[in-house]
């Protein structure tokens, strides 16, 4: 996740991981690990917005992600990957 937000890691404290905040006072990003594996579609997922749905869809396979569907809904484009533990994102194109 930190290669895919382009951000380091910030810090680690037993099963979190803390993302680096762009710029002091940024929302940053922390991730839990749990035991459990995923069992179904995500509550809660990451929406990217990016300019080039296809550049950022191939830098985010190479680092592990795979292709999972493409819709669009009143001209906003929305590609779904899942990282490699099967956990959902979407590229977004407006």
């Amino acid at each position: 996740w930190s290669a895919a937000l382009g951000v380091e890691v910030a810090g680690r404290w037993h099963q979190y991981v803390m993302l680096k905040a762009q710029r002091p006072g940024d929302v940053a990003l922390a991730f839990q690990q749990v035991p459990e594996p995923k069992t179904g579609k995500n509550r809660v997922h990451v929406d990217l917005r990016v300019q080039d749905l296809d550049a950022e869809t191939e830098r985010l396979l190479a680092l592990g992600a795979t292709r999972a569907a493409d819709h669009a809904e009143d001209g906003v484009e929305v590609r779904v990957l899942q990282d490699p533990e099967g956990n959902e994102l979407c590229l977004v194109r407006f």
